[in-house]
């Protein structure tokens, strides 16, 4: 009798710095994992790239990897990637152009012309909840292909988003998905849940494959194979899923990590320019319904600081990551200090020679932030009384960090969460029926309380 083989999902989760590949097993616990970095490339401008050869072939030198090991049965695959980079295929299925990286810049040329013919910038980032924000703008990037390039243009038969690319080289199949296209591309009109008008007026609307929701999969392109394959997330949206399907009243996740993020998916009354201004948008979820979300760069600025401090006070930044929460030193920096500022370069301005202490020094830094963070996530409360909020990533496991959130949202339960891999899991659940037999576990996410 044959070994008996362990049904598995496997998920790609790549990001701009690592890039992985998860097993899970119908309980969700890692089986499997293998992680790669890759050098990055240039493209023709000489502007740093990811590799997208080097990406392409990492997939499938995985994928033989895990279907050699006779211990798993892969039931499904599915892919999750940053946002705000499209590959441009040709009628064969290549790619035409290097994958341009978000952060390179803007002509300001093209985008002025586009807000103006369109009401002005602040009409359509409002209509697409999209900052301005240039080559972020992932729309953007495909306007300037066009305008810069039109021979070029004129031979791309389909522009996919990232994780729809990897799904594709799987699949053989090419769809759109909706959380893909609803982060911060300037394509998507909310008021019309459709594409903005600019999109068919400017001759792109043909080059994108048709809408799915994120909870779908289609058969695997490889003869005599039976697993199914999803067609890939946004990881921002794929974050929030393990959260919408174990919680039903209304919550805010605010996700840590370089960007601190505060999502409110029960909030879709429309933008206003103060809170656009202030770095507020709407991402979509996997079916489509808009959240509500807030970003701040407070993760970089935490590092940044905390280099600040361990200097002066010549100590490793380790010291002061695992200093505990004093409640009597928080009350004495509360009367010394004014912390009235709610912007995110407050510490920065401080002199560091004026703190008694390093822990003092720290205590401040951390206030700092979450009086920052506060008026980031008070732009998404909105009307809907929210009972929770969910703090994952880095800033969870920071005790000075968790007490003040649950000090300042006293009528609100607040709680550090922590779950291996959210991202990663959020792919494979959003296609669990497909592959698991099993009932969702409830103990995915481990909650620790943080009492006002």
């Amino acid at each position: 009798m044959g070994k008996v083989r362990k049904n598995v999902v496997a998920i790609f989760d790549v990001g701009k710095t690592n890039k992985k590949l998860f097993l899970f097993d119908e309980n969700y616990h890692i089986v499997f994992e293998r992680s790669a970095r890759f050098l990055e490339t240039v493209d023709e401008d000489g502007d740093p790239c990811e590799n997208l050869e080097s990406l392409r072939l990492s997939v499938f030198d995985s994928l033989h990897e895990v279907f050699r090991k006779d211990e798993f049965e892969i039931k499904a695959i599915n892919f999750t990637s940053y946002g705000a980079s499209f590959v441009y295929l040709d009628e064969h299925g290549r790619p035409l152009t290097p994958l341009y990286n978000y952060l390179k810049t803007y002509p300001e040329e093209i985008q002025r012309e586009l807000y103006a013919a369109y009401g002005g910038v602040d009409q359509f980032s409002l209509e697409t909840a999209s900052p301005a924000l240039g080559s972020l703008n992932s729309g953007l990037q495909i306007l300037k292909l066009k305008t810069e390039k039109p021979d070029l243009f004129s031979k791309i038969k389909t522009a996919l988003h990232l994780p729809q690319y990897l799904s594709f080289l799987v699949s053989g199949k090419m769809y759109t998905d909706k959380t893909s296209i609803g982060c911060h591309t300037a394509l998507w009109d909310y008021p019309k849940n459709n594409y903005h008008r600019w999109v068919s007026d400017a001759g792109i609307e043909k080059i994108f494959a048709p809408i799915v929701n994120g909870d779908e999969v289609f058969p695997s392109t490889h003869p005599g194979s039976t697993y199914e394959v999803g067609i890939g997330l946004h990881d921002s949206s794929s974050a929030l899923i393990p959260y919408l399907l174990n919680f039903h009243e209304p919550f805010i996740l605010i996700s840590t990590g370089t960007w601190c993020i505060s999502l409110n998916p029960f909030n879709n009354t429309a933008l206003t320019k103060d809170q656009l201004e202030h770095d507020t948008l709407f991402y979509l979820t996997y079916s489509g319904t808009p959240v509500k979300a807030s970003r701040l760069f407070a993760g970089q600025e935490h590092e940044t600081q905390i280099k600040r401090i361990a200097e002066h006070y010549d100590i490793s930044t380790a010291k002061l990551r695992n200093l505990s929460m004093n409640w009597d030193l928080m009350d004495a920096i509360k009367a010394k200090f004014n912390f009235e500022n709610t912007a995110l370069d407050t510490f920065s301005k401080r002199d560091v020679a004026a703190f008694a202490s390093f822990e003092e020094a720290y205590h401040v830094l951390i206030m700092d932030l979450v009086v920052a963070q506060l008026a980031s996530t008070k732009l998404v409360l909105g009307e809907t009384k929210i009972t929770r909020i969910f703090v994952d990533g880095g800033f969870s496991k920071n005790t000075i960090y968790m007490n003040l959130i649950a000090y300042y949202f006293k009528d609100i339960e607040v709680f550090a969460a922590s779950m291996a891999q959210a991202t990663a899991i959020g792919a494979a659940l959003v296609i669990h029926q497909h592959w698991n037999p099993k009932p969702i576990p409830h103990d995915l996410i481990e909650l620790k309380y943080y009492r006002a």
